[in-house]
């Protein structure tokens, strides 16, 4: 694999056509959903011990086969990161050798045993989530100009790629070996994309299933997604798309996850399919220049993250109210309809939700200094489907505007 600067050759306009609704296939997809959301309700609740600290990520680990329960990570206003036992809700360690903001926590796909985490102190550290106190046992190291706001790990954990804010005229993607090495505490770079964002890096999302892709979004507008296998940023960079406005949320969706969605500081949603990109077919899957405006039925101040229900082939995302409810609403071809609201859980901003498809629950944490389990209490004993997803999202607030779309 080779990651090398590189420049960015302009790629030709596309013009966004939103696919017509299909209303016979999308009201019974939307019907089953929403039966099999309906019964989530609050499993457990845990309140950070001060009672002011923001939750503003989170993450679960993807444990061996042996292991008997998996591990929740949460990001900490604080700037400290806590580790729960996920069945019970109740805290395991916590870590806080970061001296500045953080901006995200992950685990590695393949050992659910470390947990990683990026800092605007120009690092990223791997941290062993099985003790506490220790200090990170990697770290991941910058240039020194570098302030990261966002990262992300490939599918085979061998690349870690953090984004930085945009520092005089650069904004930089940074790549390192992702492999935990014993007794070699510092990495340095491989590499690094320089010319393909102009501004904030606010996320960095590497493709559920195939670890050479890579999707990134920025506050000057632009999903990109990368190959990183070839041999330069120019060639690397597959397809470019223009949300029009600043980037907040980035996440993969559809069949074979060929389609990226994007999720704006403006609370708007656009969705694209990628795989129409060199075909006479639309491009842009629904385009939504405000949810809060366009979808009825529910309160939303704002969009939280969203998932794909793998399972249904359904992409859905999370809305708040400033009460803290929290709407699901059902993405199709030109629209985003509310499916279902929950209730009685947090009392102020939710920042962060987690779905987790091998038990239809979901986590959730936010501004209310709690963390909720909510898990599906069944209408009956006969009836159980089962949902798988593959991703969960993100936070920042910034406000920009940009212009088009635009594809190799």
């Amino acid at each position: 694999m080779c990651l090398l600067l590189g420049t960015w050759a302009c790629r030709a306009s596309l013009t966004a056509v939103v696919i017509p609704l299909d209303l016979k296939n999308i009201v019974p997809a939307m019907d089953a959903l929403e039966d099999q959301l309906s019964h989530l309700t609050i499993a457990k609740r845990a309140a950070m011990k001060d009672g002011t600290t923001y939750i503003i990520d989170i993450d679960v680990s993807n444990p061996a086969e042996e292991q008997s329960a998996q591990t929740i990570a949460i990001l900490c206003s604080d700037k400290t990161i806590r580790l729960y036992n996920r069945e019970t809700v109740t805290c395991l360690h916590e870590y806080s050798a970061h001296p500045g903001a953080l901006s995200g926590v992950r685990f590695c796909h393949t050992n659910g045993n470390l947990v990683l985490s990026a800092c605007s102190d120009a690092t990223v550290k791997l941290w062993d989530a099985r003790v506490s106190g220790t200090g990170a046992v990697q770290q991941y190291t910058g240039y020194p100009s570098n302030v990261f706001i966002s990262f992300d790990v490939s599918c085979n954990d061998l690349v870690v790629c953090a984004g930085t804010e945009k520092v005089e005229d650069d904004a930089f993607l940074v790549f390192w070996d992702g492999r935990y090495i014993p007794n070699t505490k510092s990495k340095e770079p491989l590499g690094a994309y320089s010319e393909s964002h102009n501004d904030d890096v606010t996320q960095v999302c590497f493709h559920p299933t195939n670890p050479s892709l890579v999707a990134t979004g920025s506050t000057d507008g632009l999903v990109n997604v990368f190959d990183i296998g070839a041999d330069n940023e120019d060639d690397a960079l597959t397809s470019t798309c223009n949300s029009d406005s600043s980037v907040n949320i980035v996440g993969w969706a559809g069949r074979h996850y060929k389609q990226v969605y994007c999720l704006t500081h403006n609370e708007g949603f656009l969705w694209w399919d990628l795989a129409q990109v060199d075909t006479e077919e639309a491009i842009t899957l629904c385009q939504v220049e405000d949810v809060r405006e366009n979808v009825h039925g529910c309160d939303i101040n704002y969009l939280i993250g969203g998932f794909y229900h793998e399972s249904r082939n359904a992409l859905l995302l999370f809305g708040g109210s400033h009460d803290g409810n929290i709407s699901l609403l059902y993405c199709d071809s030109g629209r985003v309809a509310h499916l279902k609201t929950l209730t009685g859980g947090h009392t102020d901003i939710v920042r962060s939700v987690y779905w987790c498809g091998g038990d239809d629950s979901l986590i959730t944490g936010g501004e209310d200094a709690q963390l909720l389990l909510w898990k599906p209490k069944e209408a009956s004993p006969k009836k159980r489907d089962s949902m798988k997803m593959a991703s969960s999202v993100q936070q920042r607030v910034r406000v920009h505007t940009t212009k088009s779309f635009m594809a190799k």
